[in-house]
């Protein structure tokens, strides 16, 4: 079945000529075609020429089963699409922006798709590790997915798509991240919904930081 996706967005940056706005929405907006998305984006006043090219929507059409939950985070980043893209693609260190993580392992492949890796989460969630296979890695559509496939932990068959998407002057960068999981037993859609969303959208936000840091330094 098609996904009824949610979609937040995320310090939402919008730039004139003398200084930038910032908006938070944590509104959950329901959809139930994907080829909305475009529209939606648009609508919460993301910057005007913040293109999300048709042909990336197929990457975040996820198939979700009945005891599933699908959800996706935007987040505006200060930075070319290059830099961010350096930070996003490395699957043998996914730590260096998603702080929850405190090491990771590859323990088979050699960062093509198909790769594992073995990530192990920081104390104080109700995870250990995970096991993970990269799905997609797209350096020309700057698309990166992995699934999970193993591990101590609740997200159970979980897997997840990021794209990035440059503005047509190229200084901003559009960045989507979607996914599906079980919803846990004792669980409900929205607990999973609230769990995992936090998760996206703290790595999202530590992203923005640490790529926009690398592109004033890059300047200096």
């Amino acid at each position: 079945m098609p996904s009824t996706l949610q979609l937040r967005l995320i310090n939402a940056v919008i730039p004139t000529a003398t200084t930038a706005i910032t908006s938070t929405d944590h509104n959950h907006v329901n959809f139930r075609n994907l080829s909305l998305l475009q529209d939606l984006v648009r609508q919460l006043s993301l910057p005007a020429d913040t293109p999300i090219p048709e042909t990336v929507f197929s990457y975040h059409n996820h198939h979700v089963g009945p005891n599933q939950c699908c959800s996706a985070v935007v987040q505006i980043i200060s930075a070319p699409v290059a830099v961010v893209w350096s930070v996003v693609r490395r699957f043998d260190n996914p730590q260096a922006y998603k702080h929850f993580l405190k090491s990771c392992d590859v323990i088979l492949g050699d960062g093509d798709v198909g790769t594992l890796r073995e990530v192990h989460v920081v104390s104080g969630l109700p995870a250990a590790y995970s096991t993970e296979r990269l799905e997609i890695l797209d350096e020309e559509r700057h698309v990166i997915s992995f699934s999970v496939v193993g591990g101590e932990h609740r997200l159970r068959n979980y897997r997840s798509v990021t794209t990035l998407h440059p503005t047509e002057g190229g200084a901003w960068t559009a960045v989507v991240e979607s996914y599906v999981v079980d919803v846990p037993p004792g669980n409900t859609r929205e607990e999973t919904f609230g769990f995992v969303d936090t998760i996206v959208r703290c790595n999202l936000q530590s992203l923005a930081k640490i790529a926009e840091k690398m592109t004033k330094t890059q300047q200096l």
